[in-house]
């Protein structure tokens, strides 16, 4: 290796962050644009590894991880197209009749996010809602099952309903072609700019929840698998999210296998390199927790991506702001111990009230959630029918 030019090069002009990604940025600056993509499990476990090790040496002062972090999240504005941001236009609200249940309530929603773009979804909220509400938006993976699609699913559906329970205003929103949106059209694994639009719709999201009343000084997001990719996602290029709960996602070797997530170069560029765990960590030192499992990418969790955070977070100042809940036996999802790992987190960090969503002995107190069938969570209809103007493609989206 000390043959290599790009070695003494990196020796004598002290470029010590060159000859730490040497093995990754050799390769990309090598790589035609198009191919600079990082998808699913792009590298082995232990090449997962190698590569936070590595970045670690590179920033070993809270300044040097402030500048990294700058152009970690750089990469991801420049890689999705939206370092210039669209305008932001009216939202136009729909907003459907409100179901009232013991301790919370549903009113399905959709607004415009770029002209003609209509974000489907819910919100959930305490049955009698007083004052400013602290909100979670909640993006959801790859779940397209009969019975168990996206934010539909019973799993999803308690979830909300009990931080709703909690005292929080919740979003759950559609993926792109999931739910009601795939029903007007919309095709999720389409060629296209899917994560660019998917990470827009997250980041109007946040304006949506704030312009029903959220408190803007306690917004948090969360989801699983592809929602919990969103999640980080969103968290890292928008300052307004102030906690972040990814659920069984970040990874240093695993970099999510769907358009949505790695369809588009957020990853790399020449003489660049990141992974999710980077991208997770750019919002030190605020709140931050993984949860893991031993059945999916994040089995190596407490051993490789929780120490590595816990790196950051400590440059920040902040250790104790980063955790894991790591469940050995576990496989992929938001089922019902990785909620009972969330709730505690959200409602230390939210103000909420975790009583209503665990007993006293820990167990989930979710039995008077109402799950309803998924067209009873749909915001177009009769009342309230898709607009002419509506679009259903990735291709008609106009950006400017």
């Amino acid at each position: 290796m000390k043959d290599c030019p790009i070695y003494r090069l990196a020796c004598l002009t002290g470029m010590l962050l060159l000859y730490l990604v040497l093995p990754f940025s050799v390769a990309v600056s090598q790589t035609k644009p198009s191919e600079m993509l990082c998808v699913g499990a792009h590298w082995t476990e232990d090449e997962g590894a190698d590569f936070l090790q590595r970045m670690r040496e590179a920033y070993p002062s809270e300044k040097a991880w402030d500048k990294r972090a700058k152009a970690i999240r750089k990469q991801l504005l420049k890689g999705t197209g939206l370092t210039k941001m669209p305008k932001k236009t009216p939202l136009n609200p729909v907003l459907g009749k409100v179901r009232v249940y013991e301790g919370y309530q549903v009113q399905n929603v959709a607004f415009e996010s770029l002209p003609g773009v209509f974000v489907t979804g819910s919100i959930y909220m305490p049955s009698d809602p007083s004052g400013k509400l602290p909100g979670i938006l909640s993006p959801h993976g790859h779940w397209d099952q009969e019975g168990e699609v996206g934010r539909y699913r019973p799993d999803a559906q308690k979830r909300f309903a009990s931080m709703a329970r909690m005292g929080a205003m919740v979003f759950a929103y559609d993926a792109v072609g999931y739910g009601q949106q795939k029903e007007l059209g919309w095709e999720h694994r389409a060629n296209g700019e899917i994560l660019k639009l998917q990470l827009w719709n997250s980041i109007r999201s946040v304006d949506f929840i704030l312009s029903l009343g959220a408190d803007p000084e306690r917004l948090a997001v969360t989801g699983a698998s592809g929602g919990g990719t969103q999640s980080f996602l969103l968290a890292a290029v928008d300052d307004r999210i102030d906690v972040s709960a990814p659920v069984v996602m970040v990874s240093a070797h695993f970099f999510g296998g769907c358009v949505c997530e790695s369809g588009m170069p957020i990853h790399r560029a020449k003489n660049f390199q990141t992974n999710n765990v980077e991208i997770a960590g750019v919002i030190a030192p605020k709140p931050l927790l993984l949860v893991s499992v031993g059945g999916d990418w994040t089995k190596n969790t407490p051993e490789v991506e929780y120490p590595h955070l816990q790196y950051i977070y400590t440059l920040k100042g902040k250790p104790e702001q980063v955790q894991n809940v790591h469940i050995p036996e576990d496989n992929h999802g938001y089922d019902a111990k990785k909620r009972q790992a969330v709730y505690p987190f959200l409602a230390k960090h939210l103000g909420l009230d975790l009583s209503k969503a665990l007993h006293a002995d820990g167990s989930l107190n979710e039995e008077k959630v109402v799950v309803e069938p998924q067209q009873a969570l749909h915001p177009f209809g009769a009342e309230n029918p898709f607009p002419a103007g509506g679009i259903t493609s990735i291709f008609d989206v106009k950006w400017d």
